[in-house]
């Protein structure tokens, strides 16, 4: 775990980082024994509010607050490095590859939807927030749009490259960033409070829901195949196969990413996500667990490996909320105006083509976030449809890291453009 913070760094009424983990533990028990209430108060109350936007906002909160200091904790990227490529894998082990492919065309199509909406909707947000407020976008604002579209499209390595090409300046780029966190944060919030009213959604856009029932109803029948209470030896071979492949997965993408690194730059350039290791460390992971699907170790999922895999992506949730400061609206409201403007832009297209192909609002939800979020947070979102459908959204995102710095870099071209 991350070593506690430097409390002179943050002001902050928490700054260790184990007693900001303990709070977040906590939250979640609450969060997770409150909405377990067969009837009641609580019964009727998540009715309403599902306990995974619970679990996302209720630390977002305590960031806003002052009580903890999301930015200056080390929980992030522990949770992001070892606990994410862990759900993946265990989340992985229990996949029907073939129910995947089976999902059809539909959810690759909303996805470069979403990637067209970001697009798109830098656009409109620069035009209509150059005529209600012309100083919001003055000088080189658009420059640092084309960060916010990089990540948006693809994710940070492709964020950091749209800050060199475009020589972005420092100030600019952290007000940017502030942008894509909080609108980022808003719209996968909302997201979240969808996917429990999946079902009305799809009777809206008469969508058919076969094929993703399909593949849960596999899931579950395997499950309920091979269920057994979990020993202590099965737990700790649930824990080895993830944190092993985990550890696997750093492995192999270390070196890689140094090899890439010596690559001539115009190289480089043409693919910059390559870079990443993030990127290949979420490769190699999804591909560890697609790959022991097909062996015995599938059979972990009876023991609860998708469970223990769900747990720790929880906790992944509870410090991706603990970044968003819900006050900073209020600092940048022209810039943040835009920033929502432009994810309006982004959802106002895929609501229109979900309706006209008749999408699910699985597909549309996690063809979003694959693009806004990443692989960060793309598995979160599909997980809130169902656990098995995690791996969905990794391979979506996966595929935005391809296309980030290409979709970017034109998009930032076609804002130079408008703004001359």
């Amino acid at each position: 775990m991350a070593a506690a913070t430097d409390p002179t760094t943050s002001a902050a009424l928490i700054t260790n980082d184990a007693v900001v983990m303990g709070l977040l533990a906590i939250t979640l028990g609450a969060i997770f024994w409150t909405s377990s209430r067969p009837d009641g108060f609580w019964k009727k109350f998540y009715t309403y509010i599902p306990a995974l936007l619970l679990c996302y906002l209720i630390p977002a909160i305590y960031n806003s607050i002052g009580l903890i200091d999301g930015n200056a904790s080390g929980l992030y990227p522990v949770a992001r490095d070892y606990l994410l490529p862990s759900a993946l894998v265990l989340l992985c082990v229990a996949i029907d590859l073939g129910a995947i492919l089976r999902l059809g065309p539909k959810a690759v199509i909303m996805f470069l939807t979403g990637t067209v909406g970001v697009m798109l909707g830098a656009i409109v947000s620069f035009v209509v927030m150059g005529v209600v407020h012309p100083e919001t976008v003055a000088g080189d604002t658009w420059r640092g749009m084309t960060t916010v579209a990089g990540s948006w499209i693809g994710g940070g390595a492709n964020q950091a490259a749209m800050k060199e090409v475009f020589e972005v300046d420092s100030d600019l780029f952290g007000q940017f960033i502030a942008v894509d966190v909080l609108v980022a944060n808003v719209w996968m919030a909302i997201l979240l409070f969808l996917a429990a009213r999946s079902e009305a959604f799809d009777r809206w856009t008469r969508a058919d829901t076969s094929a993703i029932e399909d593949m849960k109803r596999r899931i579950e029948a395997y499950q309920a195949e091979h269920s057994r209470i979990p020993s202590l030896t099965d737990l700790m071979i649930i824990l080895a196969v993830g944190l092993g492949a985990t550890g696997l997965a750093h492995f192999l993408a270390d070196p890689l990413v140094a090899w890439i690194g010596t690559l001539p730059a115009e190289w480089r350039l043409a693919d910059y996500s390559l870079t990443s290791g993030f990127f290949w460390m979420v490769v190699f992971a999804t591909t560890i667990g697609l790959a022991l699907s097909f062996t015995r170790a599938r059979t972990l999922e009876g023991a609860g490996a998708s469970k223990v895999g769900s747990a720790m992506l929880y906790v992944l949730v509870a410090t991706i909320g603990m970044h968003m400061d819900i006050g900073a609206l209020l600092d940048k409201p022209g810039l943040f105006a835009l920033g929502l403007i432009w994810i309006s832009v982004h959802a106002g297209l895929l609501l229109l083509v979900a309706k006209l192909i008749r999408a699910p609002l699985f597909f549309m939800a996690v063809g979003s976030q694959a693009n806004v979020g990443g692989a960060a947070s793309a598995p979160v979102v599909a997980s809130a449809f169902h656990p098995a459908l995690a791996p969905v959204g990794v391979l979506l995102a996966v595929l935005g890291y391809a296309l980030g710095t290409y979709c970017a870099y034109i998009t930032g071209q076609m804002l130079r453009i408008v703004a001359t």
